[in-house]
């Protein structure tokens, strides 16, 4: 087991959920989850809908007032309303049993290695920061755009060096 616990709140296939900590860089053929009452739970990838890395796991597991029931990883915006910001690739899932999502993810081999995607979701500033869906439960993946990294102040662009001296070139009776 991994040191480097992160709270998640984990949607399965099934429609129902549960919380605890998980790796934060998800290994193996299953799903290895610390619960509240220090039971390790072990869950199937194929029953794992998506992964959520929340900020606060307390009101996820039904404690006080704030316990939601129905939405504990409080995911609403599934869809960016605008052109991300972030870098990355912009991708658009829709996930085995029809639900649709988008995120950015990072433009590297994850894309095509390991057990999923991590996708940074529409609204961070919600409870979930990031959201690991298992290829297990991805129908169709739509690459919308790639984000290349912004920067504050435009370059000017290099300019190629003259390949001819231009004196060589009016000797010899070269036009450029």
């Amino acid at each position: 087991m991994s040191s480097a616990r992160k709270p998640v709140i984990v949607r399965k296939l099934t429609r129902d959920w549960c919380a605890g900590y998980a790796a934060a860089n998800p290994s193996g053929p299953e799903l290895e989850l610390l619960d509240s009452s220090g039971k390790l739970l072990r869950v199937a990838w194929e029953t794992v809908k998506w992964v959520c890395y929340v900020r606060e796991l307390g009101a996820a597991a039904g404690e006080g007032s704030a316990g939601d029931t129905v939405n504990p990883e409080r995911l609403l915006r599934r869809r960016f309303t605008s052109r991300p910001r972030m870098a990355g690739l912009w991708l658009h899932l829709t996930l085995s049993d029809g639900e649709e999502l988008e995120g950015v993810a990072a433009n590297d081999r994850s894309l095509v290695d390991g057990l999923g995607l991590t996708l940074t979701p529409p609204d961070t500033r919600s409870n979930t920061q990031r959201v690991f869906v298992p290829r297990s439960s991805i129908r169709d993946l739509t690459i919308l755009g790639v984000i290349g990294p912004g920067t504050s102040t435009r370059q000017k662009p290099v300019l190629q060096p003259e390949l001819f001296d231009p004196a060589l070139t009016e000797q010899d009776g070269i036009d450029e």
